[in-house]
Parts: structure tokens; sequence; C-alpha cells
């Protein structure tokens, strides 16, 4: 049995620990439950001597764990299944702790055998995952076959066959007499191995009872009611269930949750009123539910409402859309507005609806609200002739792409007369040279 005092812990200015006192009786399956960071692991340490507690004491037999004769025989544990030298073999990590302890090495092969891991005793650890690392941990606390027994976190990372072995380890060694301590965040696993429950927060005790009893105190049972889908109906039988001392509360689905009556009772009034029951069916509260109904106040890290806060970007200027909507790999966000060039190219201008909402389809108008600055540069060549001088062309500018055929004119106001467009400027053809009498002779 182990039993625990008054027990404190403190480190500088935390108190990890205060003020703990429970016992851990043989025969049964003690469930350590709490949230991150409250003093789990570090009431283990102490219960195993190595962390001196700041106040209190605790006790296995009666004796603390120091004082104990032959104390590796007698209390086995697991509080780091990572605790393995990775340079050896399951086999030889086992048998240096045989060694140490003054265990038979045939003892060794035997645990081996008991976690399943006879068939890599001679690989080695560093090779291992994490659930063959859990195995090898679990066999160093059961090498000496001892009578108590302390598991932190024994099913991580296990498998479903593994999670169900382990779950009847504990069970069987429970059934022998034997004190078994198990530490755990799987509440459903909890519920199905452990007979007692000792739940703390932030080094404080909150309860010490069975698990039949934990969920009962902090959890309301109810029953849940469903009737044929008449909206009059659902209202005639909530009008009776509250009148008869119940409380109803509609559920999404359209079931009723009834509170305060008992499931003979609720069908004596549906009958009563003729009313026909679709369901009636008691739901018992999960370990789960009264844990987190407990602990609610004793959680100290806490995430955020919403997992994308602070993630995403303030949205740009509707008419900076497609531009930043480019330069960041993607197209622009619901709302956000093309410039002109690109408004009128069959998109929608605005998204309607948000993301994976089929677009709306428009007509396709007019390719170019405005004509490209330069619709003849050409990036390398000679300029051709007849174009203005203000748009020669530079070497090695950047140039935007030129559509096949010039944009059309746009059309003139009905008011006014079309005007012809301005003729280009006339080009005189080159001048003819003049040659003389030797050039001539000398062309020829």
């Amino acid at each position: 049995m182990i039993e625990a005092t008054g027990l404190t812990k403190r480190y500088g200015a935390k108190t990890a620990v205060y003020n703990l006192s429970f016992q851990v009786r043989s025969g049964a399956v003690t469930g350590f439950l709490g949230p991150n960071g409250s003093g789990k692991s570090t009431t283990m340490r102490m219960i195993l001597g190595l962390d001196d507690p700041s106040a209190g004491h605790v006790t296995i037999g009666g004796q603390p764990y120091r004082k104990l004769t032959n104390a590796p025989r007698r209390v086995g544990a697991l509080l780091d299944a990572k605790a393995v030298h990775g340079g050896r073999s399951a086999r030889q990590h086992l048998l240096c702790l045989a060694q140490l302890s003054g265990i038979p090495a045939r003892r060794v092969d035997e645990v081996l055998g008991v976690v399943g891991l006879q068939d890599v005793a001679s690989r080695r650890s560093k090779g291992f995952s994490l659930g063959m690392g859990q195995r090898l941990g679990i066999a160093g606390a059961l090498l000496g076959d001892p009578e108590v027994l302390l598991f932190d976190e024994p099913v991580n990372g296990l498998d479903p066959e593994g999670i169900l072995w382990v779950r009847n380890l504990m069970r069987k060694l429970a059934a022998e007499g034997r004190t078994v301590f198990v530490s755990s965040h799987l509440m459903s696993e909890m519920a199905l191995t452990a007979d007692h429950l000792i739940v703390i927060g932030r080094g404080q005790l909150l309860a010490d009872m069975s698990v039949k009893d934990f969920i009962d105190r902090n959890s309301t049972a109810h029953a849940t009611v469903r009737t044929p889908d008449d909206a009059g109906m659902r209202e005639k039988l909530s009008k009776a269930l509250s009148e008869a001392g119940g409380h109803v509360q509609p559920e999404q689905d359209g079931a009723l949750r009834v509170t305060g009556l008992e499931l003979p009772r609720i069908s004596d009034l549906a009958h009563e009123i003729d009313v026909r029951l679709w369901e009636l069916s008691p739901h018992q509260a999960s370990l789960e539910e009264a844990y987190m109904r407990m602990t609610s106040g004793a959680v100290d890290y806490r995430s955020t409402q919403d997992p994308r806060q602070g993630l995403q970007p303030a949205a740009p200027h509707p008419q900076q859309g497609y531009q930043q909507g480019y330069q960041q790999g993607g197209y622009p966000p619901q709302g956000q507005f093309a410039p002109q060039g690109y408004q009128q190219t069959g998109y929608p201008q605005q998204a309607p609806g948000g993301w994976g909402q089929p677009p709306v389809q428009q007509a396709p108008q007019q390719q170019y609200a405005q004509p490209p600055a330069q619709p003849y540069a050409q990036p390398y060549g000679r300029q051709p002739a007849g174009l203005p001088p203000q748009q020669q062309p530079q070497p090695y500018a950047a140039t935007t792409a030129v559509p096949a055929q010039p944009p059309a004119a746009p059309p003139a106001p009905a008011d006014q007369a079309p005007t012809a467009a301005p003729a280009a400027p006339p080009v005189a053809p080159p001048a003819a040279p003049s040659l003389n009498k030797s050039d001539s002779e000398d062309a020829r």
C-alpha cells in the first residue's frame, strides 16, 4: 500500500504539489488523473525517492522507498520509457537491470515473452518504435516480480491490441493482490481499467473515490425522448413534462433532453396525453464528461477558440485584389475586385458565397478596358518607320504582352457625330543619293 500524508513540493517560487494526502490500496487498479502540470509526475517521483518533498512524507508498505530492503524487487515503475541506452539491445538492457538488483538472468527472457519482445530481443533499442519502447519499459517494471507497480502513461504509443493487452495486464496484476497505481490521460481507458480514482489539480487533491461515485457526483443523468416529427405533439409533451417537475431542453436533432424525471414517469405522462414515443432512452455520463466538469477550473493550458486566429493576414484594399493575390501565389479572397484590364474577362468581379461556391458565369465583354501603354513596342531591334518619337523602345526594358489585334476604338456617343481618327504624319520617301561622274564609273 502507498500512503501520502501532507505531501508538498516546491521549486523556488513555484509550488508543484501542496498538502496532498491519499492512499493507494492493494488488490485494485488506482487511476491517477489530472491536467497537464497538475503535479502527477512530481508525486510519482517523490513516491520513488527521486525527489525529496518540501513537506510531508510518503511511504510504501509503511516505509519510505529509500529504506526498503531490496527496493527494486519490491517496487516496479515505468516513468520514462525513453530512459534506455540506445546502443544496447532489449536483452542487454534488462540484463543490466537484473544484475544491479540481484535478479536471476532467466527472468529476462520471461518478461520479454510477457511483453511480446522475444523476437526483437537482440535489436538495439534506438531502432524501437514508441510502442516497442513502452513494452520494454513495462518489462523493466515487471522484472523483479514486485508487489507494488507504478505506471506513468503506459499505453502511450501502443496500438489497439497493445492497449487491450496493457488493460488486461493491469487487472490481472491487481487480481493477484498487488498495488497498481496508473497515471493516464485516456479517460475511456481509465473507465475500463481503474477501480478507484485519485484526481488532482494544480497540486491539490480534487477527488479520492471509486469510478462509479466519481461519475455520479460530477455529472447529471438524463433521458432522451423522441416523438414523431410533429411540432405540436412535441410542444404538448414538453409542457406536460415541465408541469410534472422535469426540466426539458430541445436538442438540435429534434429530440428532447429531460432531467429530473424517471423513465417510467415520462412514459406514463406521454400515455396520459396520448403522445406516441419513438425513443425513450437513459443517458449516463462518461468518465470523460465527469472529469472535464470537475477539472474545468484547474486547467492551465488552453487553446484558442479559432485555431487559425492570428495566422490570417488582413484583407487588402479591393483595388489591390488581383495584384496582391498573384504576388502571394493564389487568387484573391472573397469580396475583392480586379483592377482595370482584368475586370471584363468573363469572370465574376466578386466571389458569391466564399470558397467552394460555383462562380457566376457572365457573358464575356470587351477584352481590355484600357489599351496597353506601349501596344507596338519591340524590346530589341530597330524602330519601325512611322512611329512617333515618344514610343522609341529602350534596350532591355520590360514590356507587357501585346494582343494579336489592336483594340477597337470606343463607340462615339449618340448625340455626337463620329469624327475621323487623326491621320498619321506623312513620311517623306528617302532622298536618292547624288552621284558624280567618277562615282558612276566606279559603280559600273
